[in-house]
């Protein structure tokens, strides 16, 4: 029995990945960085759900988290700083089907690159981002950031940061349209699959805040929530994260929080003692600005190419 063309493409398309199918290079990360940790996760990702490294593209804008792409054997597009989302937006508006990640950082994001930030949540396309916020500018050696508390001593805040620090999780809440909001931490490899997961699932923007150590620039900074486990509030629910037993044992500050109830999911990003992690807010009805502009018309390599020989063939000298 023989097998055409098109069914031995699809038998290959169902083949398992493994990691190595998506790591390129070695990680120039510190040691110790939550970057690594991050890394892990959405390459455990990719190999779970058998993403094609062909049709799957990460996006990123300028910081240390910005060297994401690098590290990843799929397509890749390292911007300039804040403008990874921009990017993102343009490239899933001409292929809506390829699957779209952004990495982006505290000042990537928050700073240079807030007005992008806030209009993409608005537009909520169909992209997954994660806002890794270690509170600090790391690629540039330690100046404030828009996360940074208050008193942080930097290049930049030789005195300590006069500010509090912006909250982005309570800012994505707050914007039009915002469809999914979830916060995780690195060192708590488990849960952070897991919200990594549960994003990726989602249709529409997700947005995925995780606070992260930066060893090098401020190595105790997070040492209040690593060594008090209890500080730690795990946000469990049946439409959102199911702890383990194991992790409950360790993790035992748990609070049932529904993610459809966005009143709720404010108090709790506004909790500056514990660190809520988990599903904050999900809400599938919100439409997808890709499926608003044009939803009948999917942009193929095949429309592509025939539009291209369709304005080549205008300046054609035919025999």
């Amino acid at each position: 029995m023989t097998t055409n063309a098109t069914e031995c493409l699809l038998q290959l398309c169902d083949e398992q990945f493994q990691l190595e199918d998506y790591q390129s290079g070695v990680p120039r990360w510190c040691s110790g960085c939550g970057d690594n940790a991050i890394l892990a996760a959405v390459q455990r990702l990719c190999r779970d759900e058998a993403l094609r490294p062909e049709k799957t593209v990460f996006v990123s804008g300028i910081g240390c988290s910005s060297r994401f792409p690098h590290y990843m054997k799929t397509y890749g597009f390292h911007g300039i700083h804040g403008r990874a989302l921009p990017v993102a937006e343009g490239v899933k508006m001409a292929r809506p089907d390829l699957t779209v990640f952004v990495n982006t950082g505290d000042g990537d994001c928050c700073s240079i690159g807030a007005a992008h930030w806030i209009h993409a949540i608005r537009y909520n396309m169909n992209l997954t981002v994660f806002l890794h916020d270690n509170q600090i500018y790391g690629l540039t050696k330690k100046q404030a950031s828009p996360t940074s508390p208050i008193g942080t001593k930097s290049n930049t805040t030789p005195r300590g940061s006069y500010l509090e620090a912006l909250n982005p999780v309570s800012v994505t809440l707050g914007v039009q349209n915002v469809s999914f909001v979830a916060q995780a931490v690195d060192w708590i490899p488990e849960v952070l699959f897991d919200i990594v997961k549960a994003a990726y699932h989602h249709r529409g923007l997700s947005f995925v805040r995780i606070v992260q150590r930066c060893p090098e620039w401020l190595p105790k900074s997070f040492d209040p929530w690593l060594h008090d486990p209890n500080r730690v509030q795990i946000l469990a629910h049946a439409n959102g994260l199911h702890p383990s037993a194991a992790l409950s044992r360790t993790y035992k500050n748990q609070l049932e929080h529904d993610p459809s109830n966005i009143h709720r999911a404010r108090e709790l990003a506004g909790d500056s003692v514990n660190i809520p992690v988990g599903i904050l807010y999900r809400n599938p009805e919100v439409p997808c600005y890709e499926d608003l502009i044009r939803p009948d018309l999917l942009r193929t390599p095949e429309l592509t190419r025939s539009v291209l020989d369709s304005e080549m063939d205008k300046y054609t000298i035919w025999p």
